[in-house]
């Protein structure tokens, strides 16, 4: 048996920026893991579909180059060229990682870690005791139980991938499928987008639904709403997706994009008292705790709607601090966190939605919208609109939310992030000077 202060079962974003914050505070740390260092964010997420986004970015701009008077040009794409560029890149970073753990002073462990009582961890034959225990063992893409599942890829597949699918059909609204799906149809795929419900990314802003859903379908994708999927088939040239409608998809590629569930099970949470929901997130407080005295949780496996990497590296930080560093009123505050989708054209969004603001301040609320093509496209046939939002509170029109779609979204939103944190208002975004000519000039010249 192994004493130790900390002990973190889970090697992602959330459980290594807890180990590495614990070490530097002088805790005995250890780190536990199955599978690959970096967790989901590393290998199957935020930085492959990045890397993957920017291909999909480098094609719109080839054929928008003749617009700009470069001579036409058809450049082939090789998508296993790319995989294998991406995966050493993902390889290095791994590496990192392992080197960054280790200079903290945090051990690792690699194997699948079972608690065996609140404070005793099993890898194999070896025995972990803490009395601090941290589960951030994250979460995995959720595979509907419809006939013919297994005829589909998840997103953990779509990096497999060696060539790029011709007719892919991707089921879901959210992050994954808008995501996936735009970078197949921006490469050169026809992608049809097959949603359950009436929208896409459900609990945004409409304006980003509404205006997602019409840069879509402009740019060739065919969207299919309110489709209960009943089964899938295999056809002599791909898949047949079947929905409980009577309608039927034909395509050469299916990936689920329906969500993600916790990776909870067979970790031994019952012989520790830990409770989780009906779905397997865990439970916690404000502070991360669960409901035994030392153990906690952080990141995609408590759920939620801020299952985000730099949200779950907060969380880890802050729960060392309050445990080794000596800050009892240490937590993440989760209010207000800027996301963005990496669509096409991306999205960034913080604070509440038009929707929940009215729902919490009812007629005090009061929004500015802007809709403008961007000057990129001031020469080229292919067009993409912007649209952004202001969604303000009072009076003193206290900025609530701040929405914004089209080209630069992504990375305009962190700065506008920080004064909407501080309390903006209306006034002071319009005292702010406009950088021109910008997108971002739009949001500090509303009227």
């Amino acid at each position: 048996m192994r004493e130790l202060d900390f002990i973190v079962i889970g090697g992602g974003s959330g459980g290594l920026a807890a180990a590495r914050r614990a070490a530097r505070y002088g805790a005995r740390s250890l780190v536990i893991e199955a599978g690959a260092l970096g967790g989901t964010c590393v290998n199957v997420g935020c930085v492959p579909k990045k890397l993957s986004w920017h291909a999909a970015v480098l094609a719109e701009i080839f054929h928008d180059a003749e617009d700009y008077g470069f001579e036409p040009a058809a450049p082939a794409f090789d998508l296993g060229r790319l995989r294998r560029a991406r995966d050493a890149y993902v390889t290095r970073l791994r590496g990192i990682y392992a080197n960054n753990l280790e200079r903290d002073g945090a051990e690792r462990v690699e194997g699948w870690a079972t608690l065996v009582d609140a404070h005793t961890v099993a890898v194999g034959d070896e025995r972990y005791r803490a009395p601090h225990v941290l589960i951030a063992t994250g979460g995995r893409p959720r595979v509907p139980e419809v006939p013919g599942a297994e005829l589909g890829i998840t997103s953990d597949g779509f990096f497999e991938l060696e060539r790029l699918p011709a007719r892919p059909l991707v089921v879901g609204a959210g992050y994954v499928a808008v995501e996936l799906g735009g970078i197949f149809q921006a490469l050169g795929s026809k992608t049809t987008l097959v949603a359950r419900g009436h929208e896409l990314l459900r609990y945004f802003d409409p304006m980003l639904q509404t205006g997602l859903a019409e840069e879509l379908t402009q740019a060739g994708a065919t969207l299919a709403f309110g489709c209960d999927v009943a089964r899938a088939e295999r056809t002599a040239d791909g898949v047949r997706l079947h929905a409980t409608d009577g309608r039927t998809f034909d395509g050469d590629c299916l990936l689920w994009g329906t969500g993600r569930e916790p990776h909870t099970a067979k970790l031994g949470l019952e012989a520790a008292g830990v409770l989780v929901d009906s779905e397997g997130f865990v439970l916690v407080d404000e502070f991360q705790n669960t409901n035994v005295a030392g153990v906690y949780a952080v990141g995609d496996v408590i759920g939620g709607d801020r299952q985000l990497t730099p949200v779950a590296i907060a969380a880890g930080r802050k729960l060392a601090d309050r445990i080794f560093g000596g800050q009892p009123e240490a937590r993440l505050d989760y209010n207000d966190v800027p996301s963005v989708v990496f669509s096409h054209p991306p999205i960034g969004t913080v604070g509440l939605s038009e929707t929940a603001a009215r729902e919490r301040y009812g007629d005090a609320v009061r929004v500015y919208t802007s809709q403008f093509t961007s000057l990129y496209h001031g020469v080229t046939r292919r067009k993409t609109r912007s649209r952004m939002k202001l969604v303000v509170v009072g009076p003193e029109e206290r900025v609530l939310g701040i929405h914004t779609m089209g080209i630069g979204s992504d990375e305009l939103i962190q700065g506008f992030a920080v004064a909407l944190k501080l309390g903006a208002t209306k006034a002071d975004l319009d005292r702010t000077v406009a950088i021109h000519p910008t997108a971002a000039e739009e949001l500090v010249t509303m009227r």
